[in-house]
C-alpha cells in the first residue's frame, strides 16, 4: 500500500507540472538559475519543526546573506540558531557556491544546468540519523542541478552527495549511523497571480510542489518528503515563501518527519 501511495503522488506531481505556470525560485531547492549579478540577497529561514517522540516543537532560524558575483556565480554564508538543546542558541554556520555551467536559452524557453557546494560546521548534539549540512550536520555537500524552462512551465532536478564528520565539542556520530547519503530533489511551479502582466510592481503569487529525497547507501536508509507552498514575490525585489513539509515514507529516525518553513528575503540590486 505504501509504494502505491507514492507513485499515486508523484503521478499527480508530473500532472501538476505538465499544466503549470513556470517559476524558478523554489522554496526548498535551488533551481539552476542564479540572482542577479552585483546584487545583494538578505533571507531569514525560520523552520518550525515537530519532534513528535520528544513530544515538543524545534524552532530553527537560519539568517543568510546572498551574493550575486556575476551571472554564473553565486555566493551564500549563512548561520544556524536553534533550540534543539535549550537554550536558543548559535549552533552552526555554512557556506554555499552555485556556478551555471550550462545555458541553452532562446525566446520563451531555456535549458540550464549548474554544479553547487556547501560546507558546515554544527556543535549540536547528533542525536538522528538524517544528515543534513545545512543546519544540523558538519561536513560538505557536492552536486549538480538541472532546470527546464519551456514557455510558462519550470522543471528542476537536483542530485547530490553529502559527507558529513563529528560535529564539534565531541559531539560524535553514534556508532552504526551513515557517514555518507545520496540527495535527490524535483520540484516544479504554477504562477497564480496575476493573471496579465502590466507591471513589475504587480506582487506575483506562485503554487510549488516539490519532491525531497534521501538514501544513505551505507546503511540503507530513506525518506521520501512532499511538500507543497506558497510564495508571494513584491515589486520583483522582496519574497516570501510559506511551505509544509511532510515525509510520505522513510525507515531512519529524524529530527522531525513534518514542519513549517516561513522565510523572508529582499534583494538589493547593483549595489556592487
Amino acid at each position: 500500500m505504501k509504494s502505491i501511495k507514492i507513485v499515486s503522488i508523484m503521478l499527480l506531481w508530473i500532472l501538476l507540472a505538465q499544466q503549470s505556470w513556470a517559476q524558478e525560485l523554489f522554496n526548498y531547492a535551488e533551481p539552476a538559475s542564479n540572482m542577479p549579478a552585483k546584487s545583494i540577497g538578505i533571507r531569514l529561514t525560520n523552520n518550525i519543526l515537530d519532534e513528535q517522540h520528544l513530544g515538543r516543537t524545534t524552532y530553527q532560524l537560519l539568517p543568510e546573506i546572498m551574493w550575486g558575483v556575476s551571472k554564473k556565480l553565486m555566493l551564500h554564508a549563512d548561520g544556524v540558531m536553534s533550540n534543539s538543546t535549550p537554550p536558543f542558541r548559535i549552533v552552526g554556520a555554512g557556506v554555499y557556491a552555485k556556478y551555471r555551467f550550462l545555458s541553452n536559452d532562446i525566446v520563451h524557453r531555456h535549458f540550464r544546468m549548474a554544479a553547487f557546494a556547501r560546507l558546515g560546521i554544527n556543535n549540536g548534539h547528533l542525536h538522528y540519523q538524517e544528515i543534513e549540512t545545512n543546519g544540523m550536520n558538519s561536513g560538505a555537500e557536492l552536486g549538480l542541478i538541472a532546470t527546464q524552462l519551456l514557455h510558462k512551465q519550470a522543471i528542476s532536478l537536483s542530485l547530490s552527495y553529502e559527507k558529513i564528520t563529528d560535529n564539534a565539542n565531541q559531539n560524535k556520530i553514534h556508532d552504526g549511523f551513515a557517514h555518507q547519503a545520496l540527495n535527490c530533489s524535483f520540484s516544479t511551479g504554477r504562477l497564480i497571480l496575476p493573471k496579465k502582466y502590466t507591471s513589475y510592481r504587480q506582487t506575483n503569487m506562485n503554487l510549488m510542489l516539490e519532491m525531497l529525497g534521501q538514501y544513505q547507501p551505507d546503511v540503507r536508509l530513506y525518506y521520501l518528503d512532499i511538500a507543497p507552498s506558497l510564495q508571494f514575490i513584491i515589486n520583483s525585489q522582496t519574497r516570501i515563501d510559506m511551505g509544509y513539509r511532510k515525509q510520505i515514507a522513510g525507515t531512519m529516525e529524524r529530527m522531525a518527519t513534518n514542519g513549517l518553513m516561513i522565510r523572508v528575503e529582499h534583494l538589493l540590486f547593483n549595489v556592487l
